[in-house]
């Protein structure tokens, strides 16, 4: 028994290695070759400095936004000013990123799908800005879009030129970071007033009607707008690839070898561990015997 369970064990160890390292083979190819915007502006990979980050954060409210002009979906140039009028919520993402981005702007749709329904989609407005670019082009916006089921008509996806990412972020108090896994960056969503002035950040992956909706309809309606609920240090969480890693500087995904290594290391160690087991179990039995 303790034989074949120390096989079935190092069987196991050996299809947990053999299922890492084909999801790495067939990680997801960027859709563009070139080198993203981590690189080319010179950005740290490093991890992102939280307290700095919150600082320029919490710094752009009050702050006008800029008449920036961006290109929708369809290439179509979009300034801005355009969004003059009324609420508008951006919160900016990249489109290779598969963990948080996806998580937020999931988090986002649920959190203003009842206000569209009661208040109707041409109250307000809602903008994704892809920030990693040339990789964020209005093909890959619209892609990730559709990917993700963000069907909503006062929903659009802009894509910035790369000359204008840096201004545009700090305008809205966005900070990111280049790292080998891809971007640590702001979880945040920005609600802009009528009068293009930014009024409030909201930080986190889940949104709640009382962080975004709420405001929202008080906005429109002219009530008062409710006080902010939760803590500023709700921030985004890193980006972490299993088995394979996404390299800012080449715009390729890469093979992690040092989780290979990581995985060799725990397979050995538990082969060890069951051979001690099973030679302490085997010699104890014939102990056993030879006293009987």
């Amino acid at each position: 028994m303790i034989h074949l369970s120390f096989r079935a064990a190092l069987a196991a160890a050996l299809v947990i290695a053999a299922t890492c390292v084909q999801s790495a083979d067939k990680a997801p190819e960027p859709k563009l070759a070139q080198q993203p915007q981590g690189a080319r502006t010179g950005l740290t990979l490093t991890t992102l400095d939280e307290k700095a980050a919150l600082q320029l954060s919490q710094g752009a409210i009050g702050k006008p936004v800029g008449d920036h002009v961006l290109l929708d979906r369809e290439g179509r140039p979009t300034p801005l000013s355009k969004y003059r009028g009324k609420p508008l919520l951006v919160n900016f993402v990249y489109t290779g990123c598969f963990n948080v981005c996806p998580t937020t702007t999931k988090n986002l749709q649920k959190a203003v799908e009842g206000t569209v329904n009661v208040l109707g989609p041409d109250r307000f407005n809602i903008v994704s800005i892809g920030f990693n670019q040339p990789f964020d082009s209005p093909q890959a916006m619209k892609i990730f879009a559709t990917q993700y089921g963000i069907h909503l008509p006062n929903w659009e996806f802009l894509s910035p030129a790369a000359a204008i990412v840096g201004e545009l972020t700090q305008n809205f108090g966005f900070s990111y970071v280049a790292t080998t896994a891809g971007f640590d960056h702001m979880n945040q969503v920005t609600i802009v007033d009528a009068d293009g002035k930014i009024f409030r950040q909201v930080y986190g992956e889940k949104f709640t009607a009382e962080d975004l909706a709420e405001p929202l309809k008080a906005m429109i309606t002219g009530a008062p707008i409710p006080p902010q609920t939760g803590t500023l240090e709700e921030i985004a969480d890193r980006i972490r690839i299993l088995c394979s890693v996404y390299d800012p500087v080449s715009g390729k995904y890469r093979t992690n070898y040092a989780l290979y290594f990581e995985i060799v290391g725990f397979i050995s160690f538990m082969i060890f561990m069951l051979w001690v087991t099973w030679s302490f179990t085997r010699k104890h039995g014939k102990d056993k015997i030879q006293s009987g």
